[in-house]
């Protein structure tokens, strides 16, 4: 089955477009790669990111939408990616960036088409742990801004991925939530009382 990728507010794709048109932008950006690349620049497969805040008290998971992520190609590689976030305005381009998990993430989505059930694909950014997962939401059907974690999706963590935790395995959110949960939980300082 395909993995369906979600549409980006128009707004959002415009800002990039606008960006990568901007040869002060792409100038500026930290990315060798982006400002090496000879030939066409484009932007594709748009990933809603999603950051997780935290367990709710009736134990469901708070996560919100932080911006729309476009991994930018040049021939047949990814050489970085965009993020634009939301503004009261509407959406605004925030940086162009290379390194790790662009190509995991390219990676992960390659890995996630072989998968046998629909998923929509976004992701999910774990601050406290600094990690990254593509998030395969069961309901591919889904508004791509909003949701929670449900039992049936899967996380892929992207590589670099804490320690103890498997890159580019998909772990049912069941079975990770609760290490996620667990690390991300602060435990008495040593030497109080439990």
């Amino acid at each position: 089955m395909p993995l369906h990728v979600s549409e980006a507010p128009a707004p959002a794709l415009r800002t990039v477009l606008t960006a990568l048109g901007s040869p002060t932008a792409v100038r500026a950006a930290p990315t060798p790669s982006l400002r090496a690349a000879q030939g066409p620049v484009t932007p594709e497969l748009p990933l809603p990111v999603h950051v997780w805040d935290r367990i709710t008290p009736a134990g469901a998971t708070a996560t919100r939408l932080a911006g729309w992520r476009f991994l930018i190609r040049c021939g047949e590689r990814v050489v970085a990616a965009a993020e634009t976030v939301p503004t009261p305005d509407g959406w605004a381009f925030s940086h162009f960036f290379e390194g790790p998990y662009v190509a995991a993430t390219e990676r992960a989505l390659r890995q996630a088409e072989t998968l046998q059930q629909p998923y929509q694909a976004r992701l999910l950014s774990v601050p406290e742990l600094y990690m990254l997962t593509l998030w395969l939401h069961g309901d591919s059907t889904a508004d791509a801004a909003e949701g929670h974690l449900a039992a049936s999706d899967l996380l892929v963590p992207l590589a670099p991925a804490p320690p103890g935790i498997a890159a580019h395995r998909p772990h049912p959110v069941a079975e990770l939530l609760p290490v996620l949960t667990l690390r991300v939980t602060p435990g008495p300082l040593l030497g109080s009382p439990a």
